[in-house]
């Protein structure tokens, strides 16, 4: 017996035979356009699955015809870039430091360059652009530990301080009160002669017998003026500026128990043109000298 098909009484179309609520399944063709649409999408997908690397056997991988890849094509890439770059790195490496400013398209590379590592490197530690965070110095101010001269700053980064490397800046703050070589009534006349020299005098302070303790145990380093010593990284007083907090509280416990902390030997990691560049972009941030 023949099977019978239904058409559409509306235009005449063959129907499926599937119905959902009522409304009929039609058996259209698809347009040409579309079958040919389709067609060539399967063609294309197999020619580059021949020619490109596409599927993975038990140890490699089916490397394709034309034997593309597009590791060796960023390979490649990198390799231009270090290429067309040589020629500023080479004469940063040679140009002593002081000298590249006069140089403005070295200069503009070599800002560029040390902006970029600072981000990668610095910037967790010293704040977008130098902005400094608790403990860690503000490189865009123009009070310096060991000196804001462009050579200054090449010596420090590359060498650190503190860092362990025999060429590092070093300094070292007496505990004055865990080692008990003042009382804590002492250090506390002693802080109060800090905030004097700070501008910030306390009331009813006795600065007289604070001028006294602190000639005697901290001028040596810091000045009796409080100027400080970038010999030995003795901060000046008169910025206004502690990694550690300037409040009476925060002197005293400096004093105490002085907290000194450590910046990388960056020799270690850094290459010398990468480390200039460095130093003129933290020169560059406002408070070089």
């Amino acid at each position: 017996m023949a099977l019978k098909i239904e058409k559409d009484a509306l235009t005449g179309v063959e129907s499926t035979g599937h119905s959902w609520d009522g409304i009929q399944e039609l058996n259209n063709p698809l347009p040409n356009w579309w079958l040919l649409i389709w067609g060539f999408c399967i063609l294309t997908a197999l020619i580059q699955f021949v020619l490109y690397p596409s599927f993975p056997s038990i140890s490699t991988y089916w490397h394709g015809t034309s034997n593309y890849s597009s590791r060796v094509d960023v390979i490649k890439a990198v390799d231009d870039i270090q290429a067309s770059h040589a020629q500023y790195v080479t004469k940063i490496a040679a140009m002593p430091i002081t000298e590249i400013p006069k140089n403005k398209e070295l200069y503009d590379y070599a800002l560029l360059s040390g902006k970029v590592t600072f981000a990668n490197n610095c910037q967790p530690c010293h704040g977008v652009a130098g902005s400094g965070r608790p403990g860690f110095p503000v490189l865009a101010s123009d009070a310096w530990l060991w000196g804001g001269t462009l050579d200054a700053l090449q010596q420090t980064i590359t060498y650190g301080i503190r860092s362990g490397h025999p060429q590092a800046r070093d300094s070292q703050m007496p505990r004055f009160g865990v080692d008990g070589i003042l009382t804590a009534a002492q250090i506390s006349t002693v802080a109060e002669y800090v905030q004097f020299l700070e501008g910030k005098p306390r009331p009813g302070a006795n600065l007289a017998a604070a001028k006294q303790l602190f000639m005697d145990n901290c001028s040596a380093c810091h000045s009796p003026e409080g100027n400080g010593n970038r010999d030995v990284g003795a901060p000046r007083y008169h910025d206004r500026v502690f990694l550690y907090g300037a409040d009476y509280d925060s002197v005293v416990r400096q004093v105490t128990n002085p907290r000194m902390g450590v910046m990388p030997a960056w020799t270690y990691r850094l290459d010398t043109p990468t480390i200039k560049s460095v130093a003129l972009y933290v020169h560059s941030l406002g408070g070089g000298e």
